[in-house]
């Protein structure tokens, strides 16, 4: 069976340490507080503080390993293209990088880039 597409580099295995979104303190309980995380820094807060049975604060440790963050399930990173050039790089690293065309483009445009 042929395979198509560029195979990738070889690279480590993804581990992710910690898999759940770590949402913001009483994003729950009220509308108007936005879910994605923001340090809590009132000077009583409980979580801030680190009480026993309150919720996490997200650590340097929860990061991911640094050789493989950033990279798709598919082993390779992220390369956003915006105009016709960007493709003369990505074709330079294509083991690397895998292409993606930008949210603002237009089908015209869309369409020149997947053919090219």
């Amino acid at each position: 069976k042929k395979e198509m597409g560029v195979k990738p580099l070889q690279h480590k295995k993804i581990i992710k340490k910690r898999s759940a979104k770590v949402a913001r303190f009483h994003s729950n309980r009220f509308l108007r507080v936005n879910p994605s995380w923001r340090r809590p820094r009132g000077i009583d807060s409980r979580i801030r503080r680190r009480f026993k049975g309150n919720t996490k604060c997200p650590k340097i440790g929860y990061g991911s390993d640094k050789q493989t963050r950033y990279l798709l399930p598919c082993g390779m990173k992220k390369f956003i293209i915006s105009q016709m050039s960007d493709i003369e790089v990505l074709l330079m690293n294509n083991r690397e990088y895998a292409g993606e065309v930008a949210h603002d483009i237009s089908a015209q445009k869309r369409k020149e880039i997947v053919q090219r």
